[in-house]
């Protein structure tokens, strides 16, 4: 570079017509931007495309309250005849029904163990006997809770598996009726043919701020994008702060002197400024969903310090990816933080309706981990049994993980000699 500032001419430049007739300079970027859309497509839309015949033993509860007699000619109730029902099919294996009582329930509602249930209430075998009477006054009701909490989806999945089980109970118990009541007028026939009424209520409800559930999942998604992206963002500055990379911002180009540092430093440098520069983004990512847009969330210091740890342990776990891979480290963390993380968190899709692909990595990746802590704060009053216990376990092993690895890679390569280059122009 000359005293004014312009770069003197070094004699012929290339042309990008020329150039673009280099086989080589296509083959890299055209196989990993191939690998990766192909990669992207088979990875997000695998793990939604079909969650209902990936459905397999989705929590739901079943209660019995019914402790009438026995109708005439039959050795056990109707609620416990339905129980038996229920259980024994199974809905085909989409559920795991749990029979519990209704304290039980509301309990696992609570903490986000359940995804609804199918309560049968008291005195239900004794309202369905008076529907052969005079004296029936209204059909009897079966009650399917939902559980919004768990996602709407997942929910959704529920209502419709409880639902059906209490429609095929009513048509079990309409024959039954039926058959035993042959005088009975065209009208009473009918009522009898399905004699009970679903009715659907929320067991566990969210507030109306809270995208139907899906808040927590959103909210996840920013913290993993704050430490994400701030990691890198953090990585590149620092290696262009200390002259190991050059500085372009549109038309303006400049390149400080190197700073001669190992590589163990260098990190140990990143990591610290991670973690301070985290305070900041965590603080904006809780004004503004909290403050500004109004999000339901209790519990505030609480969801702060939570979130700052999540998206640092997020934001460490990039530093020793991008120390240990190099170049392609930014793309090593967007595919472990990302990537796999989204389809496998289960915030969106239950785990019990992904393939087991993704029920595999759900045990160790990092958004199942952070969603269920941040579900567990936003919806279920920061239960430690809601999930906030094992994400907090899991945010202390991911940064132990992320201090071990990169300052165990970071000082092989120092021993070995290797260390960073400073590129000059050709």
């Amino acid at each position: 570079m000359t005293a004014d500032g312009t770069t003197p001419d070094t004699g012929p430049q290339a042309r990008a017509g020329a150039l673009l007739r280099l086989p080589k300079l296509w083959l890299v970027p055209t196989v990993l931007t191939g690998l990766l859309a192909l990669l992207l497509s088979l990875l997000y839309m695998g793990g939604i495309v079909s969650p209902q015949s990936e459905l397999r033993d989705l929590p739901i509860a079943l209660v019995n309250g019914d402790r009438g007699k026995p109708l005439p000619g039959q050795e056990t109730n109707l609620g416990t005849q339905i129980t038996r029902a229920v259980v024994s099919d199974g809905a085909g294996g989409k559920a795991e029904w749990r029979t519990l009582t209704l304290r039980q329930t509301q309990d696992q509602l609570d903490s986000d163990r359940i995804y609804g249930a199918l309560v049968i209430p008291a005195g239900f075998t004794g309202s369905i006997a008076a529907l052969t009477t005079t004296s029936a006054t209204s059909r009897p009701t079966l009650t399917v809770l939902t559980n919004p909490g768990k996602g709407s989806l997942g929910s959704s999945l529920a209502s419709q598996i409880a639902t059906a089980a209490a429609h095929r109970a009513s048509l079990t118990i309409g024959k039954q009726l039926t058959s035993s009541a042959p005088e009975a007028d065209p009208t009473q026939k009918l009522l009898l043919t399905d004699p009970v009424s679903v009715t659907t209520r929320v067991g566990h409800p969210v507030g109306s701020h809270s995208g139907l559930g899906l808040s927590a999942f959103y909210y996840t998604l920013l913290l993993v994008l704050a430490g994400f992206m701030g990691g890198n963002v953090i990585s590149n500055g620092v290696d262009t702060g200390l002259g190991y990379a050059d500085n372009e911002i549109g038309p303006w180009h400049t390149r400080r002197p190197t700073v001669p540092i190992s590589r163990t430093q260098t990190l140990l440098l990143k990591m610290a400024m991670t973690a301070g520069i985290t305070v900041l983004s965590v603080s904006l990512v809780v004004l503004a969903c909290v403050g500004i847009l109004g999000m339901d969330a209790t519990h505030i210091p609480l969801l702060w310090i939570y979130s700052y740890c999540a998206a640092l342990a997020v934001g460490l776990g990039v530093q020793a990816i991008n120390a240990a891979f190099g170049g392609i480290g930014q793309l090593v963390s967007m595919f472990v933080f990302i990537v796999l993380g989204l389809p496998s968190s289960g915030a969106t899709v239950p785990l019990q309706a992904v393939p087991g692909f993704y029920r595999f990595l759900s045990h160790f990746e990092p958004m199942r981990q952070l969603s269920d802590g941040v579900r567990a704060i936003l919806y279920f009053d920061a239960r430690g049994d809601a999930g906030l216990a094992r994400a907090w376990t899991m945010i202390a092993v991911g940064t132990v993980l992320a201090l071990v690895f990169g300052f165990v890679m970071t000082s092989y390569y120092d021993r070995k000699g290797h260390k960073r280059l400073t590129p000059q122009p050709a």
